[in-house]
């Protein structure tokens, strides 16, 4: 039990480095600073991205729910959702919703990534490896995913110990 405590505390201070995505699909690129940013009311889907930004994962949540009740086929907002029930731990909630954007979207890089880190998070590291690795054959150079699999290693060696 204390390993797991330990495990856990390592991956809360690499979270920065690393973790979930949900903006992978926008294909946007660099997002504004977040205090520069003007979203407005009718627009959720933003909103959930600002408020999970700023580290209001409940409020992120709110939104993103909202965006793929009014758009469910949104694949960035169930991304989004599935994300922020994450970091609420909520990982019932998490997985229906991952298993939403994989419906829609198949299984491509963003979500087995996110997938990987919610099951890294709950410290199913096997099946986290499995979608990690998964999610680098489709994007070997995405570096959101090769730290995400660093992570994973530092985890599972100070798990071991």
């Amino acid at each position: 039990m204390r390993n797991l405590r330990q495990a856990a505390i390592l991956i809360g201070l690499l979270i920065g480095l690393t973790g979930c995505h949900y903006a992978d699909l926008s294909g946007a690129g660099a997002a504004a600073p977040v205090d520069d940013v003007y979203v407005t009311s009718t627009e959720p889907d933003r909103l959930g991205i600002v408020q999970f930004d700023r580290g209001n994962y409940a409020l992120a949540e709110r939104y993103f729910r909202d965006a793929v009740e009014r758009k469910q086929g949104d694949i960035d907002s169930w991304i989004g959702l599935a994300a922020s029930y994450d970091r609420l731990k909520r990982f019932d909630l998490a997985d229906r919703a991952y298993a939403q954007a994989l419906a829609l979207g198949g299984p491509n890089a963003s979500v087995l990534n996110n997938q990987g880190y919610s099951l890294m998070l709950r410290g199913r590291f096997n099946e986290a490896a499995a979608r990690f690795h998964r999610a680098a054959e489709l994007d070997p150079t995405n570096q959101l995913i090769v730290n995400n699999l660093a992570l994973l290693d530092a985890v599972r060696q100070k798990y071991r110990r």
